[in-house]
């Protein structure tokens, strides 16, 4: 063996072990924590919720994204400066615990774990239902519910590697999917082909009512599914402690937020409601499948039919990963059943994904045999308890950077611009988003969920305090 050869598999074997010490190996590259990153911002929030927003603020739309995004950069920023100063698995839970308190950590990990398993529920339950629309019912979706569900466990299971290639693919699809929507707008704009060259212009864009044509008010009310569409995007920081170059490839997926944000949501909106009026466009209805079908591309309907499967499997994937490591990072601390922190060779947290996927499975179940409110009271608080993480974020990033500040902690190397007046900024359009959850009716059961739901954790965390009362997990930092 080469000089050469010894000096790579030293660095090969030190990288491994030095993940955190939590055991996990690092096995995801460059090119997976990118897609990652990408696909963690496009879900069915964009190819099918955009339609209901579409309907409500018009044109305006766009610009809610835009601001939306800036916030999600912002919050991703002081994420990354968080991420840079000690990359761990447990992510923003471990944060939590060490800047706010054990039970803030003790939250934030539990009701991130809550927030994907009921993500995974509505995902594989809405990967079922996408494949009717090839199969037309010949085939049982539970079964299909059933057999995607155990496909992704498998995958989770086998290694964090395997993973990443699904993520990678499925994040492909979306991707690849948006920029032929974009270029084919392009197209009918400058060359004039298609069903739809007739009314497309730019001009649409204001020509109907104005680029509010409901009111300002309106747009804010959309706010809520944009923030929604944009839920998942701090998943890479859950893959900290398995990236093999988290100093490098981290910062540089943070710093591709923007140009995703203003591609894939901003300029496809731009592309499609500039082709396309935005007063076609009702709830209910993916705003790319009514765009193929305007431009006499019967195709489209089935292309996109793919497009949200793939987007759906993909936040079921990412769930079936993350939930794992936030129960073992939970057990690890004295937060959870000691039982969550057992790892497969090949690094993988198997009863903690074990039990994660079982419980998606019982979701499925309840939405077929008994669907009602209390399944869609559930699902609602997905929202809520995916904005908690972003919260969390922030607070924890604002202490950290007061800290560092005073010399009390190491600088990090990656540091959030504006911080922390961008994070003090984040949180209040947060608040206002909150606020606004509140003023819509269909959108309230979300914040009766949530106290409940603090409840639960409160009396949970008490009871362990109980059982260990000078217990490392109940200390503050």
């Amino acid at each position: 063996m080469t000089s050469a050869q010894v000096e790579k598999q030293h660095d090969g074997n030190e990288a491994e072990d030095s993940a955190s010490g939590e055991g996990y190996h690092r096995a995801l590259g460059a090119r997976q924590i990118q897609m990652i990153a990408i696909g963690g911002a496009i879900g069915t929030g964009l190819f099918l919720g955009a339609g209901k927003a579409i309907a409500k603020a018009g044109p305006s739309l766009i610009l809610a994204y835009a601001i939306a995004g800036l916030v999600i950069f912002f919050i991703m920023r002081a994420l990354g400066e968080l991420l840079m100063y000690r990359p761990v698995s447990g992510s923003f839970s471990e944060y939590a615990r060490e800047f706010v308190g054990p039970f803030a950590g003790f939250v934030t990990g539990w009701t991130y774990w809550l927030f994907w398993v009921v993500t995974g529920i509505t995902e594989v339950t809405a990967a079922a239902q996408y494949m009717s629309f090839w199969t037309h019912d010949s085939f049982p979706q539970w079964a299909y519910a059933l057999i995607f569900t155990v496909i992704l466990y498998a995958a989770n299971l086998i290694s964090v590697k395997l993973f990443g290639e699904l993520e990678f693919w499925f994040s492909m699809v979306k991707v690849t999917a948006i920029v032929g929507m974009i270029l084919i707008c392009a197209g009918i704009l400058t060359v004039g082909f298609s069903d739809a060259a007739a009314t497309a212009s730019v001009s649409n864009l204001w020509s109907d009512r104005g680029f509010f044509p409901h009111g300002i008010g309106n747009t804010l009310m959309t706010l809520q599914i944009v923030m929604f569409a944009f839920l998942a995007v701090e998943l890479v920081g859950v893959t900290a402690g398995e990236s093999k170059d988290p100093e490098k490839t981290l910062p540089k997926a943070i710093n591709t937020v923007p140009w995703r944000i203003a591609v894939f949501y901003v300029g496809a909106l731009i592309m499609i409601l500039s082709v396309i009026p935005w007063s076609n466009f009702q709830p209910g209805v993916s705003p790319f499948v009514l765009a193929f079908e305007k431009m006499g591309l019967g195709v489209g309907a089935a292309i996109v039919n793919f497009v949200v499967l793939t987007a759906a499997l993909s936040s079921c994937n990412s769930g079936m990963y993350s939930t794992g490591r936030m129960l073992r990072d939970l057990a690890q601390n004295g937060q959870g059943p000691k039982v969550f922190t057992k790892l497969t060779k090949s690094g993988t947290p198997l009863v903690g994904t074990t039990f994660s996927a079982a419980l998606m499975l019982v979701g499925v179940w309840i939405n077929y045999v008994a669907p009602g409110k209390a399944f869609d009271y559930v699902v609602s608080f997905a929202t809520i308890s995916g904005m908690w993480a972003w919260i969390m974020i922030l607070v924890c990033q604002i202490r950290y950077r007061a800290k560092s500040d005073r010399g009390e902690l190491a600088t990090s190397p990656f540091r959030a611009p504006g911080a922390p007046w961008t994070s003090w900024f984040a949180l209040l359009f947060i608040g206002m988003v909150i606020v606004m959850m509140g003023v819509d009716k269909d959108a309230r059961v979300s914040l009766y969920c949530a106290p409940l739901w603090g409840l639960v954790l409160y009396v949970a965390y008490l009871v362990l305090k109980s059982r260990n009362p000078q217990g490392a997990a109940f200390a503050k930092r």
